[in-house]
């Protein structure tokens, strides 16, 4: 594949056309919101701030590993660690439910890479793996030819597009609100991944515990809208 053709699947790999169920989760916000955690526009950034700084810690390590090294066994070992780190059973599943949708569509649309198609077909319907969200974004990264600063800044802006998107659905901010949200909060995501990227696997952690608290409350929501 050329270099033009990859920039056009690196490009895909963002856009929100891609059918990888990240719409469908709210990063915990949703239950956020009912807990009155965040109630207005400026509780909407701090949350998303937070959320920001709580994926960098703890999931650009692992998109960092595999986009350096995309192979099975790296994928294998980071997908396992991942699985030990996420305690909380409501991001644990989120991860994992966007983690095998993901790898399910790149086979599909990415058909000239056939190893992410080998991979997906030799591993499901094992227990050898769990397709946690990160581990599978980088590996993806890699295979499309991104370096590694470009694939950990594209995991933060999936998450801030995402977050932001759920937060319009939750009629907390409009939708010119959000778009402005996401540029103002652009240099911060800049100096997070600064601060973050590069990482080994064996130094991420959680930075913000309440985040990880609230979310876990989500399933105990009366009423919901979103999976997590």
């Amino acid at each position: 594949m050329d270099d033009k053709h990859f920039h056009w699947s690196q490009w895909q790999l963002l856009d929100s056309i891609l059918p990888t169920g990240g719409f469908a989760h709210s990063f915990g916000l949703e239950a956020a919101i009912q807990a009155r955690v965040v109630s207005h526009q400026e509780d909407l950034k701090t949350f998303v701030i937070h959320l920001l700084d709580n994926t960098g810690s703890l999931l650009l390590p692992f998109v960092h590993s595999a986009t350096v090294s995309p192979d099975l066994e790296t994928w294998k070992k980071n997908d396992r660690l991942l699985d030990a780190l996420l305690t909380n059973e409501v991001s644990r599943k989120a991860s994992v439910t966007q983690g095998s949708a993901l790898l399910r569509v790149a086979a599909i649309v990415f058909s000239e890479i056939s190893y992410l198609k080998t991979m997906r077909e030799s591993l499901c319907g094992t227990r050898a793996v769990s397709f946690h969200h990160a581990p599978i974004f980088g590996l993806i990264c890699g295979l499309l030819g991104w370096d590694s600063t470009m694939s950990q800044r594209a995991y933060l802006f999936i998450t801030m597009r995402d977050v932001i998107s759920a937060a319009t659905r939750l009629n907390l901010v409009g939708p010119l609100g959000a778009a402005v949200l996401q540029h103002q909060l652009a240099l911060v995501a800049e100096d997070i991944l600064k601060k973050w990227m590069n990482r080994p696997v064996e130094e991420a952690c959680q930075t913000v515990p309440l985040l990880e608290t609230v979310q876990g409350c989500h399933m105990y929501l009366s009423s919901r809208l979103f999976c997590s």
